[in-house]
């Protein structure tokens, strides 16, 4: 029997201990004497002392020490080290801990500290690598990633309602099964998108037939069917998770989506990458692109989408980039995006639209 565990048969408590171990590692014992956590507190406080030099600490989270120090210590255990320009509410790209940033040392992981300092997340995008996790400030629990699951989102197969209202737009079955296109079991009418890396269920966007959409909490910043571009040497980049549905269904595989919105209006300069935050999920897919040789921007038809073609040209580079052009639809108007075309004009039709894409030009 351990040390520790013959301190916690002669002290029995209601309460957790804590015992330092070794220098600023300290492990946490339940009332019924079963690890919990392991935990590295620079200002954790001293009680009173053991034998063989286990000391009894008070925890960090009674002692009012601030959520994101609390984060940043638990980091340590794992590796990442992080400075004061970690700050919360922002995305910082760091050394990964695990596979170092391969040959060309790239900072590949992708870190963030919630707003409110709850928990903090990371994930490594290197395909090669991909590691991820989340620690929370409350949980006395020190664990790698909780893998989200459809089952913990509440989700199940498309029922006949939703399946119609694809059906109208298009969109087959299989192609809705491929993409893993789900909707919530407590509500029938929400569809429920899956994002996966690596074949893993990483977020999840949710959105009404009214058009009201919103993600899950912790939802990874990346795009919409980034494993369909793994090997690819040409991508399709649209504006909405149906218009990459839409260019499935006229051959293209090779389609992620932007996961929010488009912009208002083009920036004039180009923000540091930590401060890039609206397009976060283009600097963690980073390594997807530096294979690809031609990029083909068919975002929505209108002032914003025009304006996001414009902002994903500037960083992914206007020379490789190339442009859709959506045909007219009347007189006075034109298509909007790939799933009105594929609707009104089928399949062949928008295949052909893409195919005849033209070399990018940045109108601001």
């Amino acid at each position: 029997m351990s040390v520790i565990q013959n301190l916690w048969l002669c002290c029995p408590r209601t309460q957790p201990f804590l015992f330092k171990i070794r220098p600023r590692i300290y492990v946490a014992l339940s009332p019924r004497g079963s690890t919990i956590w392991c935990h590295s507190m620079s200002q954790a406080t001293k009680v009173s002392s053991f034998p063989d030099g286990v000391e009894q600490v008070v925890d960090n989270n009674a002692l009012g020490v601030p959520k994101v120090e609390i984060l940043k210590q638990k980091m340590e255990l794992l590796g990442i080290n992080l400075d004061n320009s970690c700050l919360p509410g922002q995305y910082h790209n760091l050394f990964c801990p695990k596979c170092k940033g391969g040959k060309l040392k790239e900072r590949s992981l992708s870190f963030h500290i919630i707003p409110d300092c709850e928990f903090a997340m990371w994930r490594c995008f290197r395909t090669k690598c991909g590691w991820a996790g989340r620690v929370f400030a409350k949980d006395s629990n020190l664990h790698g990633y909780g893998q989200m699951t459809e089952k913990s989102l509440g989700l199940e197969p498309l029922g006949p309602k939703l399946i119609a209202y694809f059906k109208e737009r298009q969109i087959s079955e299989k192609t809705l099964s491929r993409n893993a296109v789900r909707q919530m079991s407590e509500s029938k009418e929400i569809i429920a998108f899956t994002y996966k890396q690596n074949g893993l269920l990483v977020g999840c966007k949710f959105r009404t037939m009214e058009k009201r959409f919103w993600q899950v909490k912790g939802t990874e910043k990346m795009l919409y069917g980034i494993d369909d571009i793994n090997h690819a040497s040409e991508v399709i980049i649209v504006e909405g998770e149906i218009d990459k549905l839409s260019l499935e269904e006229a051959g293209f595989q090779n389609c992620v989506s932007v996961p929010g919105g488009a912009p208002g209006k083009v920036s004039k300069d180009l923000p540091p990458i930590e401060k890039d935050t609206a397009y976060q999920y283009l600097w963690n897919c980073k390594e997807y692109f530096n294979k690809v040789v031609r990029i083909i921007l068919a975002t929505d038809n209108d002032p914003p989408g025009r304006a996001l073609a414009d902002e994903l040209a500037k960083r992914l580079g206007q020379e490789r980039c190339w442009q859709v052009h959506w045909p007219k639809k009347d007189d006075t108007n034109c298509f909007k995006d790939a799933n009105e075309v594929l609707k009104y004009m089928g399949a062949d039709t928008l295949k052909r639209i893409v195919e005849n894409a033209e070399p990018y030009t940045i109108a601001h």
